[in-house]
């Protein structure tokens, strides 16, 4: 019987788990002033129906009803922290939250904002932007 019961437990705990990254991810996306489009991108190519849905399941019932794939929660956790780390570095929330939009003439970024470089839609790309706010972080 307990068998029976746990693909449901883990399925609550998957779609919980989709819930508090939306959220997070939504919170950001406000905070970058991120078009729908852009934060679909940003989670690998969502369908921009499939993301206002999950806003207005959020809105509605503060949870979606869908699991996220460990791809688009991979996303989010590189999102999380490149918030996280320009909070860190810039003393003030303007500044940190305006960073991901401003030209940038370090190493691999060419003079484009950050955003430009998230936006080619790969992991790597997050993961690359991630990795420069680190290292600028001294991590």
């Amino acid at each position: 019987m307990e068998t029976a019961r746990q693909p449901d437990t883990d399925a609550r705990r998957r779609g919980h788990a989709s819930s508090v990254a939306l959220k997070a991810a939504f919170k950001i996306a406000e905070r970058w002033e991120l078009t729908d489009a852009q934060l679909a991108t940003l989670l690998g190519g969502v369908p921009l129906a499939t993301l206002r849905r999950w806003k207005r399941q959020l809105r509605q019932a503060g949870q979606v009803r869908t699991a996220l794939t460990r791809d688009q929660l991979d996303r989010v956790s590189y999102l999380l922290g490149i918030h996280k780390a320009l909070h860190i570095l810039f003393p003030n929330a303007a500044q940190a939250d305006g960073w991901v939009k401003r030209p940038n003439t370090a190493p691999g970024f060419d003079g484009r904002p950050a955003l430009d470089i998230m936006l080619q839609g790969g992991m790597d790309d997050l993961r690359n932007v991630r990795r420069h706010l680190d290292a600028w972080r001294g991590w």
